[in-house]
């Protein structure tokens, strides 16, 4: 192999593992931040159920008035 296939199989393996950790990291991201949004889902499905706790949007008066 010539001097220059062989810097660019080193860049490209390098580039490679870089990829892996940044796909790895994302994947981790995305898991811890799936089990956020099934918890906080979850939670919100409890106070539903338990009929409070609800929101006000906009220009809504609030259930009190």
């Amino acid at each position: 192999m010539s001097t220059e296939i062989e810097e660019r199989l080193a860049h490209l393996e390098r580039l490679a593992e870089e990829l892996n950790e940044i796909v790895s990291a994302q994947a981790n991201e995305i898991d811890r931040l799936t089990g956020r949004v099934q918890m906080l889902m979850q939670r919100e499905a409890s106070r539903e159920a338990q009929g409070g706790g609800g929101i006000v949007l906009g220009d809504e008066a609030p259930p009190h008035y």
